[in-house]
């Protein structure tokens, strides 16, 4: 396991969540990973931050409202499948940890987990949530939004951050 910078990162994190990361959160009991498309990193409030959204409808939008912390986990491997699986099936459905192949492997810092493979995590503490206004955004955003499902936005102080083999 090797430590790193979450903003020397930065590039890595922008190619690969293209491709898809893993977002895990755990509140009490209650374990879900989804797959994200988009998420920021950067400095607010003096500390270094992970940003991600999370719609309303999701499952894991109930986890996210109840926990304290969360991570992302980037895979290094051919993860295609499993991201897939992970942002088509909802978590109230199915385990998608059975169904994936995925293993959740404990933190360094945070009671969500990150996911056993190799590649980036990070563990987020969560330090800011806010839905989205609607009002405030450009109409020519409101097409991914057809159902008007909007996201909640979640900024994460990034407490951790490492590669994995």
């Amino acid at each position: 396991m090797n430590d790193c910078d979450p903003m020397v990162l930065a590039g890595k994190l922008a190619s690969q969540i293209k491709k898809g990361a893993f977002l895990t959160v755990q509140a009490g009991e209650r374990l879900n990973t989804m797959t994200i498309g988009w998420g920021l990193t950067g400095f607010i409030w003096q500390l270094p931050v992970f940003m991600v959204a999370v719609r309303d409808s999701r499952y894991t939008f109930e986890l996210m409202e109840a926990a304290t912390d969360f991570t992302v986990s980037l895979p290094y491997g051919d993860q295609a499948q499993a991201l897939k699986l992970c942002g088509t099936k909802s978590g109230r459905d199915l385990d998608k940890f059975a169904a994936s192949g995925l293993k959740p492997a404990a933190a360094q810092k945070t009671l969500s987990p990150v996911l056993d493979f190799a590649g980036l995590h990070y563990e987020c503490k969560i330090r800011f949530k806010a839905p989205m206004d609607p009002r405030l955004l450009d109409a020519q955003l409101e097409y991914l939004y057809p159902a008007k499902d909007y996201h909640s936005l979640y900024f994460g102080e990034i407490v951790a951050c490492y590669e994995t083999d």
